[in-house]
Parts: C-alpha cells; structure tokens; sequence
C-alpha cells in the first residue's frame, strides 16, 4: 500500500493571489514507512552515483523531432471509448504490437500515437514531448494547474463524463449537513480538530477548498478506495471523480449542495508550443477537429425520407414547414417521384429529405404521417460538416493566428 500524506491547510500560508501547491499551501508530513523507504531510495542513488563509466549520451532534444505525437489513453474504459471514437471517424488507430506503447494512424501519415497514462499524457504535452493528447478534464485540470501552455482544443468528445465531488457521511455529525455552506459552518472544526478530506485531487480539492472559506482543514493523499476512509474514520470527507453515485450511496456517503468541485468529460489537448512552432501540428489538429466535430454532430441526429403526395414540391415544403419536430439544418430537400400509370410518367409524389435529432425520431414520423407522409426511411449520419468548424476558428483566435 502506498505511503499516505498528510497535509495541513493554514489560510495565511496561501497568498490571495496565488494558487495553491504543494510547497506554498501545506506540510508535507509522510508516514514512518515512506520516510523508511524515502532514505533506501537515497542510499541507491548514492551507490549508483559512484561509476567510473561515462554517461550515456543525451537524448536529442524534443524540438528535432518531425514527427507529430498524439497521447491516448493505455487503459481503461476512457481508452476503449476513445479508439471507438476515433474510428467512427474513419481514424482507426494501428497497433502492430499489444505490448508496444506506439501506433500510428493509417490516415494521417505524419502522426505517431502513444498509449499513456492520463496524468502521463498531460505531463508530456507541457514537456513537449507530446503534441496533442485525449484525456479527461479533470486531469488536464490537476496536472495542468492553470497552466497556459495547455489548450482545450476540444471540451465535448461526448464520453467519459463524471464529476469531481465533495461527499460526507449519510449519518452522525453530518445527518443534516446538506451544503457546502453548513459543512464550512460546522463549529467541530478548530486548529485542534479540523476536517480531514481524503482525496487524489491535492490541488483541485486545496483551491476548491480554500476558495469556499475552509480554514481548518487537513488534506490526507489516497490513489483509490476512497469511499473506505470515512468509515474506518480516517477522514471526514472525500473530493472524488463521481459518475452515477452508486458507489458513494453504497457507501453511506452523500454529495451536497454546493459541493462540485468540476463537470468533466474527455476533451483534445494540444501544446500551445507545438501549435505555434512544430511543423504539421497545426494542420493535424485541424483534421482531428473536423472530423471529430462533424461526426459528434451526426451523431445525434438521422436522416428521414418520406413519399409525400402534393400538387408541387411548393405545397409539400409549405406542409412539412407546418410542422415543429422537422426543421432540419436549413429546411427540408424535396424532389419529384417519377410513377408510370398508365403507360405515361407523371408526378404525383414527392421524396422528402430532412435531418431530424434522434430525440425526436418518434415525433416526427407521427407528424409526416399526419400530412400524408409514407414509406419512411430513417439513415443513420457519418459526419455533417459546417461552412466552417466552430471550435477551430475559436482555436485560431485562442493562438492569435
């Protein structure tokens, strides 16, 4: 089990106009058994030190690298969904060997994937040794730390929402704590007694913390099973990712009002730095954007076609007009039907072509039926693309290009 910190939070060791960190906003106190192991480690490294042979050569710097680098995700649900996304946007990734951290993807010859760690991904965009990456905004958020050089190219891939929360017990102290602002108010909490949050978000949770009013607080550091420390009695809160809230009810534990630290979801990162210098980024980024924002688009909505009986495609678009569930983009495209009766061609219906969001598939073929609409057909989307992607022209402006 890995060591636990402990760390007390005082309010005049934070300057108002400085964030929270390690070295400014806590002490730092480890277990018996981390500084145990911190000296062997230190013993190791002095042995090491001593060598009479020379050192490797150093490793070309990042900047002489062509290649563009993409971090993924290495495991998890967040990496199946995003390879899912990817090729659903006719970008699926190749990975020749399972057990190598690189692939590539067909489609875009210049860029190189590597399967990482989230944290590990948003660590290597800030040291350049990554160009882009796929990672959940909390962690961009953590690891980042406000950092500029990280830009959210993309704040909605539509997969791995949750939250990150602060709960507390059901019972005990807390039956009727509801809020954010009755817990800050409890009087148990003094410099002798103060909340003890557990929690893998030190610096989210110490600036959630901080900037609601906190004064008497210990933050304690935990990888996972969090829910596990009120209950022993280890902590009296937890700052934790929250999907469902299964876990937490199962555990006797509640989220408050007022008690959300952050709403995240998977988003595409990119290095401010390479989007500026490095050769291929900028045009990489900008396929990936398109691609992803075309098919996010379509994906929540169909293509409805219907025969409509009419005098001219006028009175038939006049109808369907009428209607409310069926807009589409700009309005609904609508052709002649050629029929022969009767040895001759003559038009007595019309193929009606509209978009429709999936949300209202059911609605709006009850409304095509009710003006005489027949033989619905309904066609799932690949990609819907605007005049221009929304989100790269946000981007441009962002990079001041």
């Amino acid at each position: 089990m890995s060591a636990m910190l402990a760390a007390r939070l005082y309010s005049a060791a934070i300057p108002s106009h400085q964030l929270p960190s390690p070295q400014s906003s806590f002490r730092l106190r480890p277990t018996p058994a981390a500084s145990s192991r911190c000296l062997a480690l230190r013993a190791a490294a002095s042995a090491t030190a001593v060598s009479t042979k020379p050192a490797p050569a150093a490793a070309p710097p990042s900047a002489d690298r062509t290649v563009v680098r993409i971090g993924l995700p290495s495991k998890g649900r967040m990496a199946e969904q995003t390879l899912s996304l990817l090729k659903s946007c006719q970008l699926s990734v190749r990975q020749l060997n399972p057990r190598q951290y690189t692939a590539d993807i067909p489609l875009i010859p210049n860029l190189e994937v590597w399967f990482q760690r989230p944290k590990d991904i948003v660590r290597k965009l800030q040291s350049g040794d990554l160009d882009l990456g796929v990672v959940g905004f909390d962690t961009v958020s953590e690891y980042g730390q406000a950092n500029e050089d990280l830009v959210v190219v993309h704040d909605d891939l539509d997969f791995g929402q949750c939250r990150l929360s602060l709960a507390v017990p059901k019972g005990g102290a807390f039956e009727n704590i509801n809020s954010l602002e009755e817990l800050v108010k409890m009087p148990e909490w003094t410099e002798e007694r103060p909340l003890r949050v557990v929690t893998g978000f030190g610096y989210l949770g110490a600036k959630f913390l901080k900037d609601n009013g906190f004064k008497h607080v210990v933050l304690l550091s935990a990888d996972g099973a969090l829910e596990s420390f009120p209950p022993m009695g280890m902590a009296d809160a937890i700052v934790d990712l929250v999907s469902s809230g299964t876990t937490l009810r199962e555990n006797n534990l509640k989220e408050i009002e007022g008690g959300v630290v952050l709403e995240s979801q998977a988003t595409l990162v990119a290095s401010r730095r390479s989007l500026h210098k490095r050769e291929g980024v900028l045009e990489i980024t900008h396929e990936l954007l398109e691609r992803l924002e075309a098919h996010l688009r379509a994906s929540a909505e169909l293509m409805v076609t219907a025969n409509m009986r009419g005098n001219s495609a006028e009175d038939v678009a006049q109808r369907v007009h009428s209607l409310t569930s069926i807009c589409g983009l700009q309005g609904p495209t609508i052709s002649p039907v050629y029929c022969r009766r009767d040895g001759e061609v003559a038009v007595e219906y019309y193929a009606m072509n509209v978009v429709v969001p999936q949300k209202l598939l059911y609605k709006a073929i009850q409304q095509l039926r009710s003006i005489g609409g027949s033989g619905v057909l309904v066609t799932k989307l690949t990609y819907i693309f605007d005049e221009e992607t929304p989100r790269w022209r946000n981007l441009l402006t962002e990079l001041g290009l």
